[in-house]
């Protein structure tokens, strides 16, 4: 054989054997499970049953998805001039540098007023079974018609009152042709609470519980590990499970004993009574959208009315009043620990601030009236 053709001969079979070892290197989700402890199997396997990855997006079909409409929606998600004052923004109470909560009880609007409740995160919202405390919206594109109206949030006195505010900047007009050139009238309130839902569909926030659902089990320390394990057999999964651990279901809060008997209130009339407001049915009296826990730990203070600060108090509270349980410091410790593995990675592009376009002569001066 000629010298030219054994050497095309070598470096044919060394370039085979890299490229086997390379890809002997690279496992698939089975052999990850395969190499890991046979407890550490057990517990991914009771996981899986109970919870999911998050996606990668939080689509819908009737508002797709776009760089454009997602531009556009940024912001407008940062942009006080959607209220009246022009002093309030979607981002005032659900600020994305701090987890897309304002960590107050409730949220501070127009004139200074409060809101009754305390306001949720953003952060992977969208994936919830309907949107607020009560799910009087069925998906972010309905709730972001709600406080941009709501006297005491942002106020503004009609939709027409907004539309017409932005008309009045050309810049906007521009990109919401872009955003949706399908529109016979791109510009409408319709429009921009779809702008909105659309970036608020990107805002997901994978985390390290999310690489253990994926099999690497490393991803957890042990203690965390205990925490899940834990979690599972306490019962909190009964409500808290799916891909957004909760968020996909209504429960009446304080199913063994009454809320209110635990976070006690100086002004019975402070005590909500929930998705009853909006249904009218005695069966939906205390009952509220169940939160999600991601992010939770950065997601203070907790519950509807933001009562409580302390993670570790909310944990006793929701075992005591849901579940009948009294458990230990070391056992909510653990539930804890699990609890932080739950902290994701918000898109970096979320947070960075965009610049707004400038108003004109045209556009309505701020009202703090």
């Amino acid at each position: 054989m000629e010298f030219g053709k054994i050497r095309k001969y070598i470096v044919f079979l060394i370039f085979g054997l890299f490229a086997f070892l390379v890809l002997q290197g690279v496992p698939s989700e089975a052999q990850k499970d395969a190499k890991i402890s046979k407890e550490d199997k057990e517990l991914l396997d009771r996981a899986r049953t109970f919870f999911a990855p998050l996606p990668k997006v939080a689509d819908n079909p009737d508002n797709k998805i776009t760089p454009d409409k997602v531009k556009l929606g940024k912001m407008l998600y940062f942009d006080p001039r959607l209220s009246k004052s022009g002093f309030i923004s979607c981002n005032s109470c659900h600020n994305l540098s701090t987890y897309g909560v304002d960590n107050l009880p409730t949220s501070i609007g127009h004139k200074w007023q409060l809101g009754p409740r305390n306001a949720p995160t953003t952060l992977n919202a969208a994936l919830h079974i309907a949107q607020f405390w009560d799910g009087r919206a069925k998906d972010v594109e309905e709730q972001a018609k709600g406080p941009i109206l709501n006297p005491k949030e942002k106020a503004s006195p009609s939709e027409k009152f907004v539309v017409d505010r932005l008309k009045s900047i050309p810049e906007y007009v521009e990109l919401f042709k872009k955003a949706f050139p399908e529109e016979k009238d791109p510009l409408t309130y319709d429009t921009i609470t779809k702008a909105i839902a659309a970036f608020e569909r990107t805002l997901l926030t994978p985390s390290r519980f999310d690489k253990f659902l994926q099999g690497d089990t490393r991803a957890l320390s042990q203690e965390e590990k205990e925490g899940l394990k834990l979690f599972i057999e306490v019962g909190c999964t009964a409500c808290h499970r799916g891909v957004g651990i909760g968020g996909d279901m209504y429960q009446k809060f304080g199913i063994v004993k009454p809320y209110y008997e635990v976070i006690k209130y100086s002004d019975p009339s402070m005590i909500d009574k929930g998705r009853y407001e909006v249904t009218k049915n005695e069966a939906d009296m205390y009952v509220f959208k169940v939160p999600s826990l991601r992010n939770v730990t950065r997601t203070y203070p907790y519950f509807h009315d933001g009562s409580v600060w302390r993670l570790e108090d909310a944990v006793s509270i929701m075992a005591e009043i849901q579940l009948g349980r009294k458990l230990e410091p070391a056992q909510v410790s653990k539930i804890v620990a699990f609890l932080r593995s739950l902290e994701g990675q918000i898109p970096q592009d979320a947070l960075t601030l965009p610049v707004l376009p400038p108003s004109t002569e045209a556009t309505s001066k701020p009202d703090t009236k």
